[in-house]
């Protein structure tokens, strides 16, 4: 058995191990504030939000837009698959709990909406199901935007992202940056 075809192997058999415990198997890929070291990934450990397990990091199979935008300097996947990079992040496993709590955090389905989307492993080139919040209904400004990689709020892009907490404004009022209707928010498919 060659050397890649047991690590191929061994990666399925501690995955499947992994997503077997007592979470329900969502799979979640993160690329902006939620991944480790950025403002953000606290949410992803706080046990009073539910569950969640990092399996790797990973990087999307399609290529996507990722931009930084808003007042707040916020990351977004557009919904435009296909074009820009094959975008780097994080998978994680979260059990039902955590999911909702990242719904509520992204505000799904209004501001953000939850897409299933094929990943790639870093480590096995294995390719997984997951989860990723990405933008609808955008304005068409951001197609003008720089597009990354990866994001890291403290990058060499200059635009430091704006925690919750640091806000003069929040929820749908700031939405307007980035949203064409947002008085009609989660209704992209009319």
């Amino acid at each position: 058995m060659s050397e890649s075809l047991h690590h191929h192997d061994h990666f399925i058999f501690t995955f499947q191990q992994t997503c077997s415990r007592t979470m329900s198997r969502n799979l979640v890929f993160v690329y902006g504030t939620l991944k480790q070291k950025e403002p953000n990934h606290n949410w992803l450990t706080n046990k009073d939000h539910g569950k969640s397990h990092f399996i790797g990091s990973a990087t999307s199979v399609e290529k996507n837009l990722l931009v930084i935008a808003s007042r707040y300097n916020i990351p977004y996947v557009l919904d435009a698959a296909g074009k820009g990079e094959h975008i780097q992040g994080e998978v994680y496993e979260v059990d039902d709990k955590m999911l909702a709590n990242l719904d509520i955090l992204e505000s799904h389905p209004k501001y953000y909406e939850r897409k299933m989307t094929k990943i790639r492993m870093d480590d096995s080139k294995e390719e997984v199901d997951c989860w990723m919040y990405i933008l609808f209904g955008f304005k068409p400004y951001m197609m003008d935007l720089p597009f990354l990689k990866a994001y890291y709020s403290e990058g060499d892009h200059g635009k430091k992202y704006v925690s919750h907490y640091l806000r003069e404004v929040t929820g749908p009022e700031y939405w307007n940056d980035v949203k064409v209707d947002f008085l009609h928010l989660g209704d992209h498919e009319q």
